[in-house]
Order: structure tokens, then C-alpha cells, then sequence
């Protein structure tokens, strides 16, 4: 009996010696992934309140030194380049951020690259063929005023798109710190070279879009510099890594929804400026596009703070979305973030709608103040489509994105017929009422979708 509770007593010992050695070392992994998570959301909300802090006082300089009808020929400028982020670059950034992970993982970084440099130089011809035929078009109707605009819309287009593309690389590597850097630098550069420009050079618009163009040039620079030092292949590559074709086959396989609807998003993204332009004035479009930057922009940021930390996460989880089970883990952690969304929609609407006057005042010079009622349906409006953008993410963890085609194509028409009726029926109020109404439709529409598709997961389907 002795011996028997000796051997017991022996047994526990090393049953208490196995646990005291397991649980530290479990709660050591655990503090330093929290402390690693802690960090990006730290280096991600500087970055994100840099960008929001620089937009305002952007606007607010802005404002002051163009009049509306100025500030509305910006807008429409804008367009321009909208066009070619939603329906070029925008889609091969995306699709680069989010097979880095996967390429990195198979230590094929060097054919990766490969691939994506080929994809920005067939992406910027193309955008070369597109500023031809809108210059084309404008000789023919007989509108020369506005290819100086359109030239250097392209301009920052491009450079912005390649900007995008290595910004999404080096957030896909959870480089925090240095996408931060360049969100701040970004937005502030933009803003004050613009407006330093127009004061030096004189009030015109084109000479506003090439300040623009001029800070994201500065900006790519630095990007670039940081890039080679700290994304070269290094260990990361191997001999036997995949072809470069490879690559360039799963990328534009997974960009190429995103360029179909890419185009009716940018006619919705552009109806609200134009259908103004059309029905009301070009000051109206200053206006509105002082009230979009106010009350639309930084809702969007702050909720891109959720998606710029879990993206890059959630694609990591995810893989090559072959593991069924990995997708789901992926869906059901969205979902949380989803609603957590949705609750800062909600508060930011209702500080919106309690201090619209004094919070318009303070912004925007005094000619654009007459927009200050309709700020909180514009705060609702950038919210509600924030919260949908955020619940798409889960669904681009896996590698199908055609599924999102139909609710994109389908919303961004809703959206372009709302805005013509809105701005039609009622000017500036009705594009805003227009606005709510289909970023509502768009986020219940991509809801639905994410709570179909762990169904498909688990009974085999691609996620």
C-alpha cells in the first residue's frame, strides 16, 4: 500500500509539474499575441486618426481659399480618378493584399512580385486608354477647359493606385507602423500641397488635383523606400516556388468581380455629383462635396480602422480557403465586428444630429454652411455602407469573389437611379435621403449573403 501511494503521490507530482510548465508557457503565447494585436490597433487608430484629423483641416483649407463652384469642378474631377481606382487599380490591390499571405506562406515572394509588377504596368496602359478616349470625348463636345483636369486627375490616379497596391502589401505583411505613416502623410500632403499650390499658382481646380497628384508622388517614394527595405524575398523565397504565371492567373482571377462591379459602383459613387450638376449647379456640388467629406468620410474611416486590422488577419486564418473550418472561425469573428460597426453608426449619427451646427461652423468656411441640417443623414449613410464594406470581409477570406457580384451590380444601379430622383425631386436633400436609402438596401443585401454562405461551407461548397 505504501508503494502504491508512493507511486500516486509521484504521478500527481509530475501531473502538477507537466501543468505548471504548460500554463505558463500558454499564457506567455497568448500575452504576446495580445501585445502584438495590441500594437497594430494602436499603429492602425494613429494612422486612421491622422487621416481623419488631416481631412478635416483639409476641408476646412480648402474651403477657404476655393469657392464653391471651384471646389465643385474638384469634385467632378475627382471623378476621374474615382473611375480608374474602381475599375483598374483598385481591384489588382486587392487582389495583391490578399494573396501575399499565401504566397508568402508557400515562399513564393519573388514570383509574386513578379506577377504584380506585370499586373501595374498592363493596369496602368490601360488607364493610358482610358485618359485618351475621355480627351477624345471632350474635343469632340467641345469641352478643351476641362482636359487639363483630366490629365492630372490620371495623374493622381495612377500614382495612387500604385500607392494602394504597396500600402495593401505591407498591411497584408502587419507592417502597422508604416501603413500608419503613410495614411497621415497621404491625407495631409494632399490637402496643404493643394492648397499651397492654388495660393502660389492661383485659384483654379487643375492646379489643385496636380497638388494633389504632387503629395502622393512624395508619398510613393517613401512607400517604395520602405518596401525594398523590408519586403525583399529573403528567406521568404525558395527555388522550387510556383511560376510567375500562376500567380498572375489567381490574382485576376480573383480581381475580376471587383472590376465588374467596379464600374456601376463608380456611376453610383459619381451620380450624386452629377446629377446635381445637372438638375441644381455646380456651387451645389461644392457644397455637397464639402457635406460628403464631413459627414460620409470619416464614419468610413474609422470603421476601415476594423478592416485594415482584421483583413490582413482574417486572410491570414483563412489560407488558401481550402481548410472549411478555418472559413468559419473567419465568419463568426465578422460577425461580432459587423455589429460592433453598426453600434458606432449609431452613436456617430446621434452626435451628428445633436451638434451638426456647431461642428459645420467650425469646419467649413461660411459660404458652405447652408448644408449643416444634413449632416446626420449623411453620417447614417457612410455608416451603414462602412458596415457593409465591413461584412464583406469575411466573404473575401475565400477565394470565390463572384458571389458578390450580383448585390454589388445590383445596389450601385438602386443607387444611381435613387440619386437621379433624389437630386430631380429634391436637390441636395433628396441625394442625401437617396444615399441612406442604398447604403441601407446594400448592407442588409451583404448580411443576408454572410449568413448564407458558412451554410455552403459546411455542406461542401466554395467559400
Amino acid at each position: 500500500m505504501t508503494a502504491g501511494r508512493t507511486k500516486r503521490a509521484s504521478a500527481l507530482s509530475e501531473t502538477a509539474t507537466s501543468s505548471d510548465w504548460r500554463w505558463p508557457r500558454l499564457g506567455v503565447l497568448a500575452s504576446s499575441r495580445f501585445r502584438r494585436l495590441s500594437r497594430e490597433f494602436l499603429w492602425i487608430g494613429v494612422g486612421q486618426a491622422a487621416t481623419v484629423l488631416g481631412a478635416v483641416v483639409g476641408i476646412r483649407i480648402l474651403t477657404a481659399v476655393l469657392p464653391p463652384d471651384s471646389y465643385g469642378r474638384l469634385a467632378l474631377g475627382m471623378t476621374v480618378a474615382t473611375l480608374a481606382t474602381q475599375t483598374v487599380l483598385g481591384p489588382l490591390g486587392n487582389a495583391a493584399m490578399r494573396f501575399f499571405a499565401p504566397a508568402r506562406e508557400a515562399g513564393a515572394l519573388r514570383s509574386y512580385f513578379a506577377a504584380v509588377k506585370r499586373l501595374l504596368l498592363e493596369a496602368s496602359g490601360a488607364m493610358g486608354v482610358l485618359a485618351f478616349v475621355l480627351i477624345l470625348i471632350l474635343d469632340l463636345t467641345g469641352h478643351w477647359e476641362w482636359v487639363g483636369l483630366v490629365l492630372a486627375a490620371t495623374l493622381f490616379a495612377l500614382v495612387s493606385g500604385y500607392n494602394s497596391v504597396l500600402n495593401g502589401m505591407q498591411n497584408a505583411a502587419r507592417q502597422r507602423a508604416i501603413v500608419a505613416l503613410h495614411h497621415g502623410l497621404a491625407t495631409w500632403g494632399r490637402f496643404l500641397l493643394a492648397a499651397g499650390m492654388v495660393l502660389w499658382l492661383g485659384a483654379g481646380t487643375t492646379i489643385a488635383m496636380l497638388g494633389y497628384a504632387a503629395a502622393m508622388i512624395i508619398v510613393l517614394g517613401s512607400q517604395g523606400w520602405f518596401f525594398r527595405r523590408t519586403l525583399s524575398c529573403g528567406q521568404a523565397c525558395v527555388p522550387s516556388e510556383a511560376p510567375q504565371e500562376r500567380w498572375r492567373i489567381e490574382i485576376l482571377t480573383y480581381a475580376w468581380p471587383f472590376a465588374i462591379w467596379g464600374f456601376p459602383a463608380w456611376v453610383q459613387m459619381v451620380s450624386d455629383r452629377w446629377a446635381l450638376q445637372g438638375f441644381c449647379s455646380t456651387e451645389d456640388v461644392g457644397r455637397y462635396a464639402a457635406l460628403y467629406q464631413l459627414g460620409y468620410y470619416p464614419i468610413t474611416i474609422c470603421t476601415n480602422l476594423m478592416v485594415q486590422l482584421v483583413a490582413p488577419v482574417f486572410f491570414q486564418r483563412a489560407g488558401d480557403a481550402s481548410d472549411l473550418s478555418r472559413v468559419e472561425r473567419v465568419y463568426r469573428l465578422n460577425r461580432k465586428l459587423t455589429v460592433a460597426a453598426l453600434a458606432l453608426t449609431a452613436v456617430a449619427t446621434l452626435m451628428a444630429w445633436a451638434w451638426h451646427d456647431p461642428i459645420v461652423r467650425f469646419l467649413v468656411a461660411a459660404e458652405y454652411r447652408t448644408i449643416s441640417g444634413l449632416l446626420p443623414g449623411m453620417v447614417l449613410a457612410g455608416g451603414l455602407f462602412a458596415s457593409g464594406q465591413l461584412a464583406v470581409v469575411s466573404l473575401l477570406s475565400g477565394v470565390q469573389t463572384r458571389a458578390l457580384v450580383l448585390p454589388k451590380v445590383a445596389t450601385a444601379v438602386l443607387g444611381v437611379v435613387l440619386n437621379i430622383l433624389g437630386a430631380a425631386l429634391f436637390g441636395t436633400p433628396g441625394v442625401v435621403a437617396a444615399m441612406v436609402l442604398a447604403a441601407a438596401v446594400y448592407l442588409i443585401w451583404i448580411l443576408c449573403l454572410a449568413a448564407l454562405r458558412p451554410r455552403h461551407v459546411q455542406a461542401g461548397a466554395s467559400p
